[in-house]
């Protein structure tokens, strides 16, 4: 029997028959804790887990949990963090991740003992980790998950759908010099300071790994409403490639315009040298969706450096904020280098400077 399956990357034949696949029953997966990155996808479509293909960039797949390592708990879609038990089932993605204080992981090949690389629910084959993590959980695949016509069960399958583009409100973008600089941080207070300004805000990750803490402080800091990439068909944005993550980053704004939102707030996850990053930055979509840019930097030098990485392609930076401004000294060492401003937490959630920051950024949009 030949069975055609759908991929993010394509469709490909495969020749087997049934005996390749574990037929599952109404109800199997009920049971079964399924992972945030695979929220958006009706689990009602799947009826077998086919162990006959390898994966590809945001299939899901039914694994058993192995030896417990870095990861002990799994993130659900309600954001409840679930202790994992050697031997039970969960429900993941295959995806890549890159997180230089954590894992850098593939999509692996085969279906053999892969790891779980992120709470979120991504599994992938670890080619290097940070020194201070634990090895990595081990996941023992069944299974790809598919449907009745043998096509495997993917993240894209759960995206939103496009919009209709319309006049966008002001977008202001947070990039920053690293992973955990604070450019989470910065959006939240962002968010709550123009909330209080009495705006409707949305606010979108536009890149990372699948995992709903920062949307959830977004939405806790006063967004209207809050989405990230999982919400437009990817599990991770780790070598997806530039023309994917703009795509994200253009429907994003319009999803968000469409919502009614008076201004948008994204954030851009990682450092800037990171690639989808640093090729997002420089792309002409970030300069369409993107008004003002705010730096999230960790100390005083890497601040210095990213207003001139971001000057030198025509995105000054509004302000430095992020980690460093927790340290008054770091702050001020940074003041006696740039004329950029600095902001700290106490600033971005005042309404009447939020209310000015939204001023700017709607001069830059319609200049």
């Amino acid at each position: 029997m030949t069975i055609t399956t759908a991929t993010t990357t394509g469709q490909h034949e495969d020749t087997t028959d049934r005996r390749s696949a574990i037929a599952l029953a109404p109800g199997t997966l009920a049971g079964v804790k399924r992972a945030y990155s695979t929220r958006r996808v009706d689990l009602d479509r799947a009826v077998a887990a086919r162990f006959d293909l390898a994966p590809s960039n945001g299939d899901l797949v039914l694994a058993r949990v192995g030896e417990i390592g870095q990861h002990q708990r799994i993130e659900l879609p309600s954001g409840r963090r679930a202790p994992m038990r050697e031997g039970e089932q969960v429900i993941v993605a295959f995806s890549n991740r890159y997180a230089p204080d954590q894992f850098e992981a593939v999509v692996p090949d085969d279906l053999g003992p892969t790891s779980l690389v992120a709470g979120g629910g991504i599994a992938g084959r670890v080619v290097a980790q940070h020194a201070m993590m634990l090895d990595a959980t081990e996941l023992l695949p069944i299974g790809l998950l598919a449907d009745a016509e043998g096509r495997i069960l993917n993240v894209a399958d759960g995206a939103l759908g496009e919009t209709a583009s319309h006049l966008r409100p002001p977008v202001i973008a947070v990039v920053g010099a690293a992973m955990n600089s604070g450019k989470t941080t910065t959006v939240a207070k962002l968010v709550q300071g123009l909330a209080a300004a009495g705006e409707r805000v949305g606010a979108i990750k536009v890149t990372g790994t699948g995992s709903g803490g920062d949307v959830w402080s977004f939405a806790d800091h006063g967004a209207h409403v809050a989405y990230d990439f999982t919400d437009f068909g990817w599990a991770t944005t780790a070598e997806i490639g530039v023309e994917a993550v703009a795509e994200i980053l253009r429907r994003g704004v319009a999803q968000l315009t469409a919502d009614g939102c008076t201004v948008i707030a994204i954030e851009v996850a990682d450092g800037v040298f990171q690639r989808e990053t640093g090729e997002l930055v420089e792309h002409p979509a970030f300069a369409e969706h993107v008004d003002a840019v705010l730096f999230a930097a960790t100390d005083a030098l890497c601040g210095i450096a990213g207003i001139a990485w971001l000057e030198a392609r025509g995105h000054a930076p509004l302000a430095v904020s992020g980690l460093l401004t927790a340290s008054p000294l770091a702050a001020r060492e940074l003041a006696g280098q740039t004329a950029t401003p600095i902001w700290g937490n106490d600033t971005l959630t005042d309404a009447a400077h939020a209310a000015a920051v939204l001023g700017t950024a709607r001069e830059l949009r319609d200049r």
